[in-house]
């Protein structure tokens, strides 16, 4: 509970105040009391910024009393403050000054409190603030599908800083952490300007206190001490190295370091662990599959399929994918949808291709899932949940003589330094009825926090369902049809977002 102004006399609470400060043989400007304003903060920020204060030798105070000299505000106006003041129930000496964070932030840098000009007063609306690039909630949805996001990305430094605290917490299972730092990545990529300043951030979505202190101390110290740390953990980089193998997942992975294993050739030679067929296979070819595949290599596998599926049935198309879709050059597997006019095909096409690149010894390791597709069923309310459909995850054995290397960007690393004419690549395969095919397009496609928002979109925003099968309207409680994306965009009432601008 907090304590209401007045209780102690104002000779004693500076008194009170004086003891602190006199106990923290650290401080250097006692006469100089900051108070930070928790409001548009955050209580995470505010508790990182009063212990970034009070290392540098500055004297900062819990609570607001009246011997705080010092009001520090962030994105709010003097008029804001005042009135947050008055709902607290305190009081403020008439000398007091009431800043904006700008004068705290030069404060910082310069170690001293620096001289109170105009532009660091809130009376004056903040005239120190950016505003031109500072966007407002309005102008930046919190929904992927409502953002443009190409790949040229502006904070490439936040991005990949927040891309590997988020496959961190992945590993770990930590949902929310993970969550959190995936849709700052997400936002952060889909801004037309770089973040040069913690003021820059104001307005934009799913940026919370955590996030926003680990990237203000990237911004002032150009690195992140969690990321730093985190690319040293020689724990992480080994759970890490064991996730990368085809077929093996976290649980695995951490439960191989416990055993005390540390490298993939430890693994491969205990007579004791027990491999599933994905494992072993993702052993056998681990040197192949764990570099890149280039935009051209993913060309000259859909060359192969193109030539297979038309010699079965001239009608059905092959379209790739995934990254490569979204315009990427490099991706980690490649991804394809296989799609026929004539409905009930699917497992006749899918077993003659297997068969084929069998006969022409290019399959190295097929999975098929069988299909549970249900015409009738309700979208999956799970945002990451698998599509039914029947596919296959294949290794295939592509030939380097199909492939222009010379054209493909950093070639140097997806050919590796083998001998062999050849590679092993990943490869999907999915078979969708004919009638489903766009929707399993959209989905494929991605980018994950793209199909992620779609689907939050949908649920909370239109009252529907969708998923890579089908959409639901809750309100008219029907399925709708669509014979395109474009068509799966208008009935959410969504602007059409091209393939390459989807990369969130």
């Amino acid at each position: 509970m907090q304590r209401a102004a007045g209780v102690l006399p104002i000779r004693k609470r500076q008194r009170v105040t004086e003891l602190l400060c006199t106990k923290n043989d650290e401080t250097e400007f006692c006469e100089v009391v900051v108070y930070l304003v928790e409001r548009r903060m955050g209580s995470n920020r505010r508790a990182f910024l009063m212990d970034l204060a009070r290392k540098k030798g500055f004297r900062v105070d819990t609570d607001l009393s009246e011997s705080v000299t010092h009001i520090v505000a962030e994105s709010s106006s003097y008029a804001q403050v005042l009135e947050w003041i008055q709902k607290q129930g305190k009081t403020i000496s008439p000398d007091c000054n009431l800043l904006d964070i700008c004068w705290f932030t030069e404060s910082m840098k310069a170690r001293t409190p620096v001289e109170i000009e105009e532009r660091h007063q809130l009376m004056v609306e903040m005239a120190c603030t950016v505003k031109v690039s500072a966007p407002s909630q309005a102008q930046i949805s919190q929904y992927a599908c409502q953002r443009r996001t190409t790949l040229n990305n502006h904070n490439k430094v936040l991005t990949d800083a927040c891309d590997i605290m988020a496959e961190y917490y992945e590993i770990k299972e930590i949902k929310g952490q993970y969550i959190g730092f995936m849709r700052a990545s997400s936002v952060l990529k889909s801004l037309p300007h770089a973040i040069t300043s913690i003021r820059n951030l104001e307005g934009i979505p799913w940026l919370g206190d955590h996030v926003k202190s680990f990237i203000e101390e990237i911004i002032e110290d150009g690195e992140s001490s969690k990321v730093n740390q985190l690319l040293s953990d020689k724990k992480h980089a080994t759970i890490k190295l064991f996730k990368s193998v085809f077929g093996v997942g976290p649980k695995t992975a951490e439960k191989w370091y416990w055993m005390g294993f540390r490298s993939l050739e430890e693994i491969k030679q205990d007579q004791t662990l027990i491999f599933t067929k994905m494992q072993k296979a993702g052993l056998l070819y681990y040197d192949d599959i764990s570099r890149s595949v280039c935009k051209e290599e993913a060309d000259a596998v859909q060359q192969i399929l193109v030539d297979i599926v038309q010699n079965i049935y001239p009608k059905a198309a092959v379209t790739l994918t995934g990254g490569f879709r979204r315009g990427k050059k490099i991706g980690h597997d490649i991804d394809f949808l296989i799609s026929n006019p004539d409905l009930g095909t699917e497992d006749d096409i899918l077993q003659k291709v297997l068969s084929k690149l069998l006969a022409q010894k290019l399959l190295l390791y097929c999975d098929i899932n069988e299909s549970t597709f249900e015409p009738g069923k309700l979208p999956s309310r799970k945002v990451d949940a698998l599509d039914h459909f029947l596919k296959s995850f294949i290794i295939l054995k592509l030939n380097k003589v199909l492939v222009d290397y010379e054209s493909c960007d950093g070639h140097q690393d997806v050919t590796g330094s083998d001998r062999k004419d050849w590679k092993a690549v990943r490869v999907d395969i999915v078979v969708p009825p004919f009638d489903r095919y766009p929707f399993a397009l959209l989905g494929w496609t991605g980018s994950r926090q793209f199909e992620r928002d779609l689907r939050r979109y949908a649920t909370h925003e239109k009252n529907m369902m969708v998923d890579n099968h089908i959409l639901y309207d809750k309100t008219k409680k029907t399925f709708l049809t669509a014979t395109s994306e474009e068509e799966i965009f208008m009935h959410l009432g969504l602007d059409y977002i091209e393939p390459w601008e989807r990369n969130a």
